[in-house]
């Protein structure tokens, strides 16, 4: 059965208020929750960025859900301090939380001062991350020279189990690529060939774990304000790499969007008024092999979307439970 988790947008939602719609999609159904790790929201009209790792003690704490996070560790964040951070939350919530270790975006890792690297550079960077990372969770002390420095670091409070590190993709190179290190793999919704070469490229090449989809799409009752809310808040998230790669403030992408229409907005996120349209385009995504699906509503105010899609979505991508035939009274 797929899992349905609930994605916590923290560019568009104030963290207090997200901390609320977790919590209700979790008694509305849903099975799981992951979340962005930004300083820097896509647009101004987003407005929002909070912390995502203090966000995430709250939220692995006051729900029973298992959380996910999508971040980058060697510029922002040095991989120690990422690998310290991930080791705390997985020790205080075991099997409940994994990281997504990614190359980054300038929009968020410019704020350092340094340099933005190339594509090659920044995934050279990731993989040299992902092995300190695990020497750390596994108790070594790590000392390590290459493009980022490490002088004698241990964790000294282990995770048991260590969290799963499961691979950030867009591309099918960068999947292919990942196969080597990853514990599972993570992209976002784009056309159905385009994932199912992903997931070839992933498999093929050795690639374990988990298949997992992040779905961005908007939902209401009207189609007419379902396309405006696309519109309004994810039209600067529809250019194809290196653009979400290299711009450097939400500033930049609002001057970049202002042409973007409708069609453009489809071919990002799924749009419809019908809640059975979107429970079809969820179990073709299911279909395809993604054994995990997270659902991104666009809009800022999640309660609708969680209410509707909790009650008329969700059951639909559930098997329905195989009836009891056995005779009242009957011993099994």
């Amino acid at each position: 059965m797929v899992t349905v988790g609930f994605h916590a947008s923290h560019e568009q939602i104030s963290p207090a208020q997200l901390l609320k719609d977790v919590r209700h999609a979790e008694r509305a159904g849903f099975d799981a929750a992951m979340c962005s790790d930004h300083i820097e929201p896509w647009s101004a009209r987003q407005g929002h960025s909070g912390f995502a790792w203090s966000w995430l003690g709250a939220a692995l704490a006051t729900t029973g859900l298992r959380f996910g996070v999508v971040t980058a560790p060697g510029q922002r964040y040095h991989p120690a301090i990422t690998a310290h951070a991930s080791a705390t939350l997985a020790g205080m919530f075991p099997g409940r939380f994994w990281l997504a270790p990614g190359s980054g975006e300038n929009m968020n890792e410019h704020i350092t001062g340094d340099a933005w690297p190339p594509k090659e550079t920044r995934q050279r960077r990731l993989e040299e991350c992902v092995d300190i990372i695990r020497r750390l969770h596994r108790g070594e002390d790590v000392t390590h020279h290459g493009l980022v420095t490490v002088e004698q670091a241990r964790i000294w409070d282990l995770p048991e189990p260590p969290p799963p590190l499961i691979a950030p993709a867009i591309s099918v190179d960068t999947a292919r690529r990942s196969a080597a290190w990853a514990d599972g793999l993570v992209t976002v919704n784009q056309p159905p060939d385009k994932l199912k070469h992903m997931l070839a490229a992933y498999r093929d090449n050795g690639g374990q774990g988990h298949a997992i989809l992040q779905v961005h799409l908007s939902w209401a009752p009207r189609e007419e304000d379902a396309v405006a809310t696309a519109l309004d808040q994810w039209r600067t998230n529809t250019f194809a790499p290196p653009v979400p790669w290299d711009l450097p403030t939400a500033a930049h992408f609002d001057g970049v969007s202002g042409h973007v229409g409708e069609g453009q907005v489809r071919k990002a996120v799924n749009i419809s008024a019908s809640l059975d349209r979107h429970a079809e385009w969820l179990a073709g995504y299911a279909a395809l092999g993604f054994d995990e699906l997270y659902l991104h509503f666009v809009g800022q105010d999640q309660a609708p979307f969680i209410e509707a899609f909790g009650a008329d979505v969700l059951p639909q991508l559930r098997p329905a439970p195989v009836p009891d035939t056995r005779a009242e009274g009957a011993t099994p």
